[in-house]
């Protein structure tokens, strides 16, 4: 007999304004392990809001494919979601990118809140309200809360072989963040959605939820959860030019909603000028400064104006490729 393997399908469903992750397991015998051998698949897209019921099936069109940390002989797939007549569904953010080449690099800051779903709170959140500070990047009891589950999560990423350059604890309790690089539009969604799938499912083992809403704990004194896109392509990392790091900066100035409009739901609940952000509305770059709408990162001065920018408007529950993609045709036409 052949060797079995569990294939884990995860797509995207049509919630709006936010989608959510779903996925299903198709057993397959003496699989490659390649992309090529992942099979179109079916699935019923009236419980998904992806269709209606007298039309139900949708397809499956697998787009990566991913060793799963979690399951002997397990894969990781992702997909796109096509309609049955074979054209891109609308909820198909990955099927809207156009321009994608790995000339363009992104390292995304993913924040996020480990969720007690018993109290309706982050993990440990202190109940007398300590002011935040002490949260960020700590260690202790005290301060720190769900680092078994962060690190199994962190784990489960690299045996994955995603490309997580590191994690943290963020400046509220609970609060978390890793960081993740690609090369490509395409593959850096991929990349983010998989992570955000573990992240999901290695929670599930401790009772915990993951939160992705930008602004969870409302209008208090705590930071909401972003994902800072950091960006660059060879001309950025090759320049040696303040002036054209400056030309690129105005460019996205000059295309506040076309960014806004798919750099997350509720983002105006975080983007509000306070708490290291610029208002949603406005737009400023500068030198060092986290409160700006594109920081312009010290490592990138010291190399002599090469490098990197960081845009540190996306919110936590924004799409991966529909940023990537308007960053990239932004970037561009800046030249």
């Amino acid at each position: 007999m052949g060797k079995t393997s569990k294939l884990e399908y995860i797509w995207l469903d049509g919630y709006k304004p936010t989608q959510n992750l779903r996925s299903k397991t198709l057993i397959k015998k003496n699989f490659s392990g390649k992309l090529k051998d992942c099979p179109v698949w079916a699935f019923d897209g009236s419980s998904t809001q992806q269709a209606e019921g007298n039309a139900s099936d949708c397809l499956l069109k697998p787009v990566a494919v991913y060793p799963d940390p979690d399951r002997v002989n397990g894969f990781l797939v992702m997909n796109e979601v096509y309609d049955a007549d074979g054209t891109p569904h609308e909820s198909n953010g990955r099927a809207t990118i156009d321009d994608d080449d790995n000339d363009f690099w992104f390292g995304f800051e993913q924040e996020y809140f480990l969720w007690d779903p018993e109290t309706n709170l982050p993990l440990g959140f202190p109940k007398d309200q300590t002011p935040q500070g002490q949260f960020y990047c700590s260690v202790g009891a005290k301060n720190n809360f769900g680092r078994e589950i962060i690190e199994d999560h962190l784990n489960q990423c690299l045996d994955a072989g995603l490309n997580v350059e590191g994690i943290n604890a963020e400046v509220a309790a609970g609060q978390w963040e890793y960081q993740l690089f690609s090369k490509g539009a395409k593959n850096a969604g991929d990349e983010m959605w998989i992570s955000r799938y573990l992240a999901e499912r290695n929670a599930e083992k401790y009772g915990i939820a993951i939160e992705w809403h930008p602004k969870p704990l409302g209008p208090t004194d705590w930071n909401g959860s972003g994902m800072h896109a950091n960006f660059s392509d060879n001309t950025l990392r090759t320049c040696g030019d303040e002036k054209t790091f400056n030309k690129v900066c105005e460019a996205f100035g000059q295309n506040i909603e076309k960014h806004i409009s798919v750099y997350g739901a509720d983002n105006d609940k975080r983007l509000t000028g306070a708490h290291e952000t610029q208002a949603i509305d406005q737009f400023s770059y500068a030198m060092y400064d986290r409160g700006a709408s594109i920081r312009i990162p010290v490592g990138t001065i010291n190399a002599g104006w090469k490098g990197r920018l960081e845009d540190r408007r996306p919110a936590s529950n924004g799409d991966p490729y529909k940023i990537a993609s308007v960053i990239i045709t932004t970037t561009k036409s800046a030249y």
